[in-house]
């Protein structure tokens, strides 16, 4: 999962990419990097690190131009320590080529070996961004044979972009001296918007990034969807994927995308109210309303569906955990042990909230069981008589191979285990999961036009169709810290999607 954006406009961009950046931190905290053109020139600055770390006076001096690109990043597969992974990337034929890349592609070892043997292509880093930008660079320069570039010659790229690449992708290209060229994957999984103010047009992985620099938001990039913004700023699009359909990630809703955003025609705000009211019903199936004295949220994603859940059993809400937000995401550390020691750098409980109390607990969702065991004992700690977990998501039992950083089986707490043995355990007196079909109902009815989600991490059921448990093996020897937390995969049982 990334944050990408791209900009043109008939004014200096940078500003303006550095600000959509801040709003899109949420979604990669371990590099960033910006990339403009001016005259032809492209001018680029990244490295590891925050926004605000990564770019100072000296940088954004140095980032001239009226349209450029920008990335944050999380790195899911790849050298999680190497600056060269940071993006965008770059290559100098066809015209000259930067992208920005959210996602995961699920072939990238294969398309190596096509783009070696075939399209005689260099791949310096084990980045699928740069694997994907050269598949792309390479079909453009089949499509325009050295003669001068046309939108439809893009299109007809990305047409057979969309015919090599398998997995997810969301992807933002600027092509020196004629513009950018956006497109999505063909179902969807990653999200991609667009706004335009005064005749400039954004494109980001969120509409919180249009609205928090002021651009109005148009309508979300289609699944398979082509989008070509050129100099002048007028804008062409084209369908290039032959049956594309909308299956966007169900997580994106769960926990990765900000509240006040809107993706794919869903409030991600509206939605967690809605897994909130969901749970509820599963909550007075396992627990009386009347043993439960108080319900408290895990911060801070889990607040929407804690506070309608709590509503509609007439049961008080009470922040009972103060987060220190200088703290990375236990979510995506490398290891179980500084995973364990940041949960109480990261939060502290207020007693007063536990003390002598029968406590509901809520989170949005339950990968590893590492933090929820540390909050557990932390409410435990705090004084709290009972102890009960609710999820607002389903159990995590398979890896995620489209751009999430979900572990290898071994490490998902769900994984070949029954309800009860992860309440044991996590140390919890009782542990409620939302359903996978009141999930997909909860979130599903904010957009009638979905045709189902990704929700391969809870059900197993891989939209693209093409994925194996060799496959998965092969993935997870490439994921960030993807050595040391091999398992055998190869006893993994994916559910047959026609069942």
């Amino acid at each position: 999962m990334c944050g990408i954006v791209g900009v043109v406009s008939s004014t200096p961009v940078n500003q303006l990419i550095y600000d959509a950046l801040l709003l899109l931190q949420h979604r990669g905290q371990d590099a960033a990097g910006i990339v403009t053109q001016q005259e032809r020139k492209f001018f680029m600055h990244k490295a590891k690190g925050m926004v605000r770390d990564v770019f100072r006076t000296r940088n954004m001096r140095s980032l001239p131009g009226n349209c450029g690109l920008g990335q944050v990043r999380y790195p899911t597969a790849g050298n999680a320590f190497s600056e060269e992974e940071a993006q965008p990337f770059y290559v100098n034929a066809p015209f000259g080529i930067v992208l920005v890349h959210n996602g995961n592609l699920t072939n990238a070892h294969a398309l190596k070996h096509e783009l070696f043997q075939t399209d005689h292509r260099h791949i310096n880093t084990e980045s699928d961004s740069e694997v994907l930008l050269n598949v792309l660079a390479h079909e453009i320069e089949k499509t325009t044979r050295g003669l001068p570039l046309q939108p439809a010659d893009l299109f007809a790229a990305v047409r057979n972009v969309h015919k090599r690449v398998k997995g997810s992708y969301a992807v933002i290209a600027l092509i020196a001296g004629h513009g950018v060229l956006a497109f999505r994957d063909p179902f969807g999984i990653r999200p991609l918007c667009m706004g335009t103010h005064e005749g400039s047009t954004v494109l980001a992985s969120e509409s919180v990034a249009l609205e928090g620099i002021g651009y109005q938001f148009e309508r979300n990039v289609n699944p398979g969807e082509a989008v070509f913004i050129d100099l002048q700023g007028k804008v062409y699009a084209e369908q290039c994927a032959d049956n594309p359909q909308l299956n966007p990630c169900i997580f994106e809703f769960v926990y990765l995308a900000r509240p006040d955003s809107v993706m794919d025609n869903i409030s991600v705000y509206q939605a967690r109210l809605n897994l909130g009211e969901s749970l509820a019903k599963r909550v007075i199936s396992t627990v009386p309303p009347n043993e439960i004295d108080v319900v408290i949220p895990i911060p801070e994603s889990s607040r929407p569906s804690a506070a309608q859940l709590a509503q509609l059993l007439g049961l008080p809400y009470r922040e009972g955990f103060v987060k220190n937000r200088y703290v990375g995401r236990t979510f995506i550390m490398p290891g179980q042990s500084v995973r364990k020691k940041s949960v109480r750098q990261k939060l502290n409980a207020i007693a007063s909230e536990f003390k002598g109390r029968n406590v509901l607990l809520v989170d949005d969702s339950i990968v590893r069981g590492t933090t929820s065991k540390e909050i557990v004992q932390m409410a435990r700690d705090a004084g709290a008589r009972k102890v009960y977990l609710a999820s607002a998501a389903p159990p995590v039992r398979y890896p995620n191979v489209y751009g999430i950083d979900m572990p290898t089986s071994s490490e998902l707490v769900a994984h070949d285990r029954t309800v009860d043995e992860i309440r044991a355990i996590i140390g919890c007196d009782a542990l409620i999961y939302q359903d996978v079909d009141g999930m997909k109902r909860a979130i599903g009815s904010l957009n009638p036009k979905i045709t189902g989600f990704d929700a391969s991490c809870f059900d197993g059921v891989y939209v693209t169709g093409d994925i194996t448990a060799e496959d998965i093996n092969r993935l997870n020897a490439n994921r960030v810290g993807g050595e040391e937390n091999q398992d055998d995969t190869s006893r993994l049982a994916l559910p047959n999607p026609e069942d």
